[in-house]
């Protein structure tokens, strides 16, 4: 049976409203989870609620049941709120009536554990979380084994990133950690290192991702640092024919990784 809350002076409230904020994400270790699809794919995956917010007048109750059961099972507490509650937790446009809090999955390099071959996304100096969502959906569309975040500059569980992914930051391992470090972690398990650069010294097409491979990109205002320029490192571009000079790194993740896909099918 769900609580119902309907003040935002509710202590509760304003410790879930207080998590739209990095700081205080990390220092209560609980994220905010906003959107039914993306809701499932983490429950789906263990990432278990400790609380299930939703708005009736939103969502109606009975259409969002079989989540509210589900959660209930996993041992979420059901909050029922009203629309104004839920409007200060909610994120974007798109309301959809359910916002679960849970705790800030693991996401650390030593919990990573993937095939030889495996195709694994690098993205360093990550700014924007919605960059970072979209990058996640091209890399589980594409079958990539991890996505590991190098020196980000955003919370790798920003509310927005997880709506941006559709959820998929729940189905494809992530890990956070250095350059430095992730560049000795590849090599160490002997993965090819193609850095995606403006001025590569082969067109994308031109490398062999067959194996393990890592595809490394920077922030779309500063590139990758030097940590990605080393030995070992092959540098490769896509042809720009217009005046810009570079993509969004979304794109440009979708582009070479489904190439990878081609090459390795």
């Amino acid at each position: 049976m769900a609580i119902q809350i309907t003040s935002l002076q509710n202590p509760r409230i304003k410790e879930m409203i207080r998590l739209r904020d990095g700081r205080h994400r990390r220092k209560q270790g609980r994220i905010l989870i906003d959107g039914l699809r993306e809701i499932e794919r983490a429950m789906q995956t263990g990432v278990g609620p400790s609380e299930l917010v939703y708005c009736p007048q939103l969502c109606g109750e009975a259409s969002v049941r079989g989540i509210l059961t589900k959660a209930e099972e996993l041992g979420a507490e059901l909050i029922e709120v009203s629309g104004q509650v839920f409007e200060k937790l909610a994120f974007g446009a798109r309301a959809e009536g359910v916002v679960a809090v849970a705790p800030t999955p693991r996401a650390s390099l030593t919990d990573l554990s993937l095939e030889r071959d495996a195709l694994v996304v690098v993205l360093e100096g990550v700014e924007k979380p919605g960059n970072a969502g979209a990058v996640l959906r091209s890399a589980d569309a594409s079958g990539a084994g991890a996505v590991i975040v190098a020196d980000g500059r955003t919370d790798l569980f920003n509310p927005n990133a997880i709506r941006a992914s559709l959820g998929t930051i729940f189905t494809v391992p992530v890990a956070e950690a250095s350059s430095g470090e992730t560049l000795a972690w590849l090599r160490e398990r002997g993965f090819a290192v193609f850095a995606a650069r403006v001025d590569g010294s082969i067109v994308y097409t031109e490398a062999d991702y067959r194996g393990g491979a890592a595809i490394v990109l920077g922030s779309e205002a500063e590139g990758l640092t030097d940590a990605w320029s080393g030995e070992g490192v092959q540098p490769v571009r896509l042809p720009m024919l217009g005046v810009a000079d570079s993509l969004n790194v979304s794109v440009t993740a979708a582009v070479i990784l489904y190439e990878a896909v081609r090459q390795r099918g």
